[in-house]
């Protein structure tokens, strides 16, 4: 037959021990059985399998005797194929693909004559789909993605269910042979840009993807030392499918609960879903408030700093900002212990143990917080000022960017402390300048403040009603922006 893949039984079971050992491994599982009397061999990994349904499945095909006699069938193998009951089925043509097929969790048939063929009955170690602790909203779905790449494909198919959505499966690295699924809306989607995706994926080199889709990112984008994220996460099913209907292309990495957006810019990492929520009015504010939120976050703390060192340029209606009492310690180092200080409290919070994490916080905020003025460490002011300037930052809905804003923030107030109120606007040139020159998948990041675009920084500014046509975003470059054609 020319679909045979081996010559006989003891062939695929020899290419089997080659492959993981006589013995060596405990979940690789081989075994000899016995359908109408004929020897099969069946291979799969223990613990990606369903046993009940394999189970199942041959007690049906054994008890099918009647079909499978020499008399009755011309062909075993290929009613093999025809007469398993079970709906996901494939021959198996190469030993590459036996290799892969099998430890993706599939179940492999090796015939008499060598003639081979996969079920799948895979079934992989997960949990439920649930709402993210990130992206949580007041209403709203509380589904969210898993670890399961299947999974994670069905809840985007149940809220898209058109015949343009895509799923194109690639597998990457060399030996975790990770599956990854570039997800796109067809006609939506821009040929240049799923180029460039699939063009670095093909180029990837690498033995795995442990961290997954964060691995994945700096492959895709060089990366390097660049602060600023060039990918926005989501564990949001309905945040993914708005942007597939924009013209945007996910990248479902499996193992990982986040799904990778591209192209975005920086304004994407200050939405939410929640703006969609509520009224459009409201959702303006929202998003007013916090974009007001962010750009404070940066200047707020090191502006006040320099407003505290140079009383001379501060008019004398407020001249009661900046600490009464100095103390011992020089304020830019009172500012730099609490700001990093706050940063390792929010690193044990995420290393302490959930009951044990709101004791941890009464310490940190009253006990320390407290003493530490009473001691003369801190001054209030500098202690009310990092909090405020903490509590701005953990707003900003992408984790990643909050975290570069602290060190945007940190740059600004070393360089304020060092070259005083020249160093502060020079500093900030240079992180506006540092954003202008980003240009990930060739799309400005800093859009649509720079290039300018009038009527795309209306919609970013406010929160239109949904009746109103929205077309497709400039920057995702879709060859219909029209989104109701």
């Amino acid at each position: 037959m020319t679909d045979t893949l081996f010559t006989s039984i003891r062939e695929g079971e020899r290419w089997f021990i080659n492959q993981f050992g006589e013995d060596e491994t405990f979940d690789a599982t081989k075994r000899l059985i016995h359908l109408w009397d004929k020897e099969i061999l069946l291979l799969y990994m223990n613990g990606l399998v369903d046993g009940e349904v394999l189970t199942t499945l041959m007690t049906e095909m054994q008890d099918r005797n009647e079909l499978f006699t020499s008399e009755s069938v011309e062909n075993i193998d290929r009613a093999m194929v025809d007469y398993f009951p079970y709906h996901s089925l494939e021959v198996v043509k190469d030993e590459d693909q036996l290799a892969k097929v099998i430890l993706s969790g599939l179940a492999v048939f090796v015939m008499k004559d060598g003639f081979t063929f996969a079920l799948d009955v895979r079934s992989y170690p997960g949990r439920n789909p649930e709402e993210p602790d990130t992206e949580k909203v007041i209403r709203g779905s509380r589904d969210g993605f898993t670890e399961n790449i299947l999974t994670n494909t069905a809840l985007i198919r149940r809220r898209l269910r058109t015949t343009d959505l895509r799923f194109e499966m690639h597998e990457t690295s060399v030996k975790g042979k990770t599956d990854i699924a570039i997800t796109f809306l067809k006609g939506a989607a821009n040929e240049g840009h799923l180029n460039f995706v699939r063009e670095r994926l093909d180029a990837l080199e690498t033995d795995g993807l442990t961290m997954t889709d964060k691995s994945l990112e700096e492959f895709l984008f060089k990366q390097g030392f660049h602060p600023m994220p060039f990918v926005r996460y989501t564990e949001r099913a309905d945040i993914c499918a708005a942007h597939l209907l924009e013209g945007h292309i996910a990248i479902i990495v499996d193992t990982s609960p986040s799904v990778i957006l591209v192209p975005v810019t920086l304004v994407h990492h200050l939405q939410h879903a929640e703006e969609y929520r509520q009224a459009p009015l409201i959702g303006t504010f929202i998003r007013m408030v916090r974009f007001a939120g962010t750009f404070l976050s940066l200047v707020m703390l090191p502006f006040w700093y320099l407003m505290s060192v140079e009383k001379q340029f501060v008019p004398e209606a407020i001249k009661y900002i900046g600490p009464n009492e100095w103390g011992e310690v020089p304020l830019f180092v009172q500012l730099m212990i609490a700001d990093v200080g706050i940063e390792i409290l929010r690193m044990a919070a995420i290393h302490t143990p959930t009951p044990l994490s709101t004791a941890m916080g009464l310490v940190a905020a009253i006990v320390i917080g407290q003493v530490a003025i009473d001691v003369g460490l801190f001054s209030s002011e500098v202690v009310l000022y990092v909090a405020v300037s903490a509590i701005l930052t953990f707003a900003i809905p992408s984790f990643e960017l909050s975290i570069t804003t602290k060190v945007f923030r940190i740059f600004l107030l070393v360089s304020a402390a060092l070259l005083g109120a020249p160093g502060f606007f020079i500093a900030l040139a240079v992180i506006y300048y540092y954003l202008c020159s980003l240009k990930p998948m060739n799309v400005p990041y800093l859009w649509p403040f720079t290039p300018f675009f009038p009527k795309a920084l209306l919609r970013v500014l406010i929160r239109f009603p949904m009746t109103i046509d929205d077309p497709r975003p400039f920057i995702t470059k879709s060859p219909n922006r029209d989104r109701m054609s």
